[in-house]
């Protein structure tokens, strides 16, 4: 791993504007760009970008461009996720998504922090990663937003609109922001 994404994935602060990072986030981009123009009917060509672009990517997995990513290899999918149209994996840090997630249009998993408090670390543009975790089962309303550090549990629904700021349970509704639990749902079943 080079130096500059070792840093990055560290969790410590660092420059996301070096040469190195840089191209990996155009080459992220040329790829991107690639599965995006592809006709509606290309699912396999579709399924063949996506496992040269993220890090791990099931089987039965179905993206509905347009998507955008910052790396990609630090995102990791499960198998039969879908994933509608707009979606945002800015995977400075990793994205984990488990089996049999749901993400709903124009929802966010964004791993970056930035500096609060220190000005100058601010002005400079530095920033640092948090991972993110969708654990099997979850389902993401239309618009939802997953900040750095969250993990979501096992069988959980975020209502549309929602901003994740906090861990979730295993087997709740939650919604608003920030997102909190609403009620609880019953353990996972085995299918009919």
């Amino acid at each position: 791993m080079h130096d500059d994404v070792a840093q990055m994935l560290s969790g410590r602060w660092y420059l996301p504007n070096t040469p190195e990072l840089i191209a990996l986030r155009d080459a992220c981009g040329l790829l991107i760009d690639e599965f995006n123009a592809l006709p509606a009917d290309r699912h396999r060509e579709r399924e063949r970008l996506l496992a040269r672009l993220f890090g791990a990517c099931g089987r039965g997995v179905e993206v509905v461009p347009s998507l955008r990513c910052a790396y990609g290899f630090n995102v990791t999918v499960g198998d039969r996720v879908f994933i509608n149209s707009g979606a945002f994996l800015m995977d400075d840090g990793p994205i984990t998504i488990g089996d049999d997630v749901r993400i709903g249009p124009s929802a966010i998993l964004a791993t970056p922090l930035h500096p609060i408090d220190d000005h100058r670390r601010r002005r400079a543009g530095y920033e640092r990663t948090a991972p993110i975790v969708i654990a099997d089962n979850c389902w993401l309303g239309s618009g939802v937003t997953v900040s750095a550090g969250v993990t979501i549990g096992r069988n959980t629904v975020v209502g549309a609109g929602s901003v994740v700021v906090r861990d979730l349970p295993d087997h709740v509704v939650a919604v608003g922001s920030p997102a909190a639990p609403i009620r609880e749902l019953p353990a996972e079943t085995a299918p009919d």
